[in-house]
């Protein structure tokens, strides 16, 4: 199915960019349903993970995971204006009732019991850099495995993940072949805690 096709089927609008003028925050742009349904197979994401998604916009992502995988998912972005859009989306879908929407500066979130984390560049380094520790500090309150997946990961965040400590990257999930195999950043970069 292409996007729009899953948007009717998921009774959500997400198509469509949306820029803000902050200069830590990147405009909303939609993670591709494709590689979504390549996370989706991948075994990764059971119906007992907890996702968070960062830099949700109008909650693709987490409507998506909600409805074909059954998981909790808590979608958090900085915009009012795409929180608003993404309430009106958690009205029309089936799973939105598994959807928690949150407007909140993403290094200022405390993570609870979540232990999936899905990124696609939605924010500087810097603020990047914050969340990372949020998660961190966390799951040292809580132990727990804990994941983080990033879409076509930047220059940047891959820098911050390999100079922060405990991380181990894992085997990335390839998604070149849905957009012509050329671009070697079109993959989920797969990141796991050691064991608490």
């Amino acid at each position: 199915m292409n996007d729009r096709e899953w948007d009717k089927r998921l009774r959500i609008r997400t198509i469509g960019r949306e820029d803000e003028s902050d200069p830590n925050y990147s405009p909303y742009e939609p993670t591709p349903y494709a590689v979504l349904e390549r996370l989706a197979g991948s075994g990764l994401v059971t119906r007992k993970s907890h996702l968070i998604d960062y830099g949700c916009g109008k909650g693709r992502v987490a409507f998506f995971m909600a409805s074909e995988i059954g998981c909790p998912v808590t979608g958090i972005d900085h915009s009012q204006k795409l929180i608003d859009l993404a309430k009106e989306n958690r009205r029309a879908c089936r799973a939105g009732d598994r959807v928690r929407l949150i407007r909140a500066l993403a290094e200022q979130y405390e993570p609870a019991d979540e232990d999936a984390f899905f990124f696609f560049n939605p924010f500087s380094e810097r603020v990047f850099d914050g969340v990372l520790r949020r998660i961190a500090a966390s799951r040292s309150a809580r132990p727990r495995p804990v994941s983080l997946w990033m879409y076509f990961p930047s220059e940047a965040y891959m820098a911050s993940l390999e100079a922060f400590e405990g991380l181990v990257r894992r085997p990335p999930i390839d998604c070149r072949d849905l957009f012509g195999g050329k671009n070697e950043r079109e993959r989920i970069e797969v990141w796991q805690f050691e064991d608490p």
